[in-house]
């Protein structure tokens, strides 16, 4: 099976990379089109800043390579938040536009700091990619900005309102989580995504 790991400079690569190792995968990190289309799974992980981001995507041509994939496509992290149409993070950037929402920034509250920061539960979980898992599930945040919950919300998790943990169209999944610090749940996330 040929994996590629979209590289554009995002951080927390290598770690989706150890995590693949340990489940016996070998990935290839690469910016290169003809070595993305013709993978057989892409995963597209990251954390930084949504406008270098942007930058780094539209520099090597990857805004218009990565709408056209048709081979199953996981984004984590930054990687969720990218494939949306805008984020409000630093005064806006226009996203990627595979799914349908807009990325916004936690109010803040007392009791709720910013970032959403560590382990919260899963609910609402939809789809192959939480086959054997369930609400009592737990996995590992670090975000600012959030998808609301919509249409393609496949997985929420709440800090304090509802929002998308994880998303879905067509071939494109997506979680706002990290799964390769989320122990044996995330595990079974990305071995589950391994087998779409």
């Amino acid at each position: 099976m040929k994996i590629a790991i979209i590289d554009y400079k995002g951080g927390n690569v290598q770690s989706v990379l150890f995590a693949l190792e340990r489940l016996g995968v070998q990935a290839t990190l690469t910016a290169d089109h003809d070595v993305i289309r013709r993978a057989d799974k892409v995963l597209f992980p990251g954390e930084g800043e949504a406008a270098s981001a942007m930058r780094e995507l539209r520099a090597q041509g990857l805004h218009e390579l990565l709408p056209t994939l048709t081979q199953p496509f996981l984004g984590i992290c930054l990687g969720m938040q990218l494939l949306g149409r805008h984020t409000q993070e630093g005064g806006g950037t226009e996203l990627l536009n595979i799914l349908p929402f807009d990325v916004v920034h936690f109010p803040a509250t007392p009791e709720h700091k910013v970032p959403h920061m560590g382990w919260n539960n899963l609910q609402t979980l939809r789809g192959p990619l939480f086959e054997g898992l369930s609400a009592e599930d737990y996995v590992y945040f670090v975000h600012s900005y959030y998808a609301p919950v919509g249409g393609y919300t496949i997985a929420e998790a709440a800090y304090p309102a509802p929002f998308s943990a994880a998303v879905q169209h067509e071939n494109f999944y997506a979680v706002q989580f990290h799964t390769e610090k989320s122990g044996p749940v995330g595990t079974r996330i990305l071995e589950n995504f391994l087998k779409l």
